[in-house]
């Protein structure tokens, strides 16, 4: 694989370290317990804890609020590593990492001084408050209202489909203002769970990821104080705008990592399995299946890396991230179901992490917008590429 050095090549000894420390975290923590998680259906706590117990939600947080202050393609290049051991848990520890950074960021002083050290070390579980039951992609339909009272907000509403949410103390959360102000109507609010109004729902129940701990939340009169908004009318729908860059980039490296550990399993297995007395692997039909699988990954990582660097560079990078999710989730599905077929029916065996980094590409198909998103995205700009 030649495409990772030459990312790391442009991080710091510092970031390369960090790196590192994301890769054996997740051969010593997330790859030993990964079935397990999922067997029994529950969100993993005690590791994502253990995960910030050695700082691995604290990459992009400031140096100023306790954190490493660290790249963007550091963080990206971290997860890419968690994620070779299982996606679910990278996506949960990222969206907890996320939160603690922007909850520092744009919270309110004494706010954050009360319960950032608690995010820090794992005691909250932060998540984001974007989705809803009837509102997915569709950002600017936000049904959850917020209206204004003296000394804060009132809150009604419910969130679904939020990463974390079986467990998360602290939402960065979205809600309408008025309605007839559309998206500029939208502001961003800290949401406490261990404040009067907030209702858990259960953590749905999936054919896979169940270490992301999706599910959701009702506000039913939920009080706000204005110490917890984060963003205003106005303002809240281009901050969150300003991050979906990042996400789409940094979920297509995941798949970059769980098409790469798919592809060692399979390659080992069709090594050492033989079928007509010769290697699986020498048989061409399989061979080439897997060459594609090879080569899409090279590619998937060209896209998502140049992706990270203009992130980093403050530079556009609304298309590139597009281009990077879309062809990354795309063929991340398609390859490792490849990897899959590759080993024939044993694929399949929990002895193997195949199917459940193929149900993790699917998950990543539709978080951070969806691939038919991505294809508009794209395609709104194609008069201006081409025309």
């Amino acid at each position: 694989m030649y495409l990772r050095p030459m990312l790391d090549e442009t991080l710091t000894p510092e970031e390369r370290a960090v790196v590192a420390k994301a890769k054996a975290f997740a051969a010593d923590h997330v790859a030993p317990n990964a079935s397990r998680w999922e067997w029994e259906r529950r969100y993993p706590l005690e590791t994502i804890r253990a995960a910030c117990a050695v700082r691995l939600n604290t990459i992009e947080l400031a140096k100023t609020h306790g954190g490493q202050g660290l790249s963007f393609s550091c963080k990206l290049r971290a997860f890419e590593e968690i994620a070779k051991a299982d996606f679910a848990f990278a996506f949960a520890l990222i969206n907890h990492h996320n939160a603690c950074a922007r909850f520092a960021r744009d919270g309110q002083p004494g706010h954050v001084a009360r319960l950032l050290p608690r995010l820090l070390t794992g005691e909250l579980i932060g998540c984001a408050g974007l989705s809803e039951p009837g509102v997915g992609s569709d950002f600017g339909g936000l049904e959850m209202k917020a209206e204004q009272i003296e000394g804060g907000w009132k809150l009604n509403g419910a969130k679904a489909w939020i990463t974390n949410a079986a467990v998360a103390g602290l939402s960065v959360a979205y809600a309408q203002t008025d309605r007839s102000h559309g998206y500029r109507g939208i502001a961003c609010f800290a949401i406490e769970a261990e404040r009067p109004g907030f209702h858990r729902e259960p953590p749905f129940e999936l054919h896979g990821g169940h270490a992301i701990g999706v599910g959701g939340f009702r506000l039913v009169d939920y009080i706000a104080p204005d110490e917890a908004v984060l963003h205003p009318p106005g303002a809240a729908f281009k901050a969150a705008l300003a991050g979906i860059n990042g996400a789409r980039a940094y979920v297509a490296a995941m798949c970059c990592g769980m098409l790469q550990a798919s592809l060692e399993t399979a390659v080992r297995y069709t090594q050492q399995r033989k079928t007509f007395g010769q290697a699986v692997i020498d048989h061409q039909g399989v061979r080439w299946k897997l060459v594609d699988a090879a080569a899409d990954l090279e590619a998937a990582r060209l896209l998502t890396y140049r992706a990270a660097r203009l992130i980093d560079a403050g530079q556009d990078a609304v298309l590139p991230a597009a281009y990077a999710k879309k062809f990354a989730t795309d063929m991340a599905v398609q390859r490792i179901a490849d990897c899959i077929q590759a080993m024939g029916a044993n694929g399949l065996r929990a002895d193997y992490p195949l199917a459940r980094h193929l149900a993790g590409a699917k998950i990543a198909a539709y978080t951070d917008g969806s691939i038919e998103m991505m294809n508009e995205r794209i395609g709104a700009a194609l008069p201006q590429i081409f025309g």
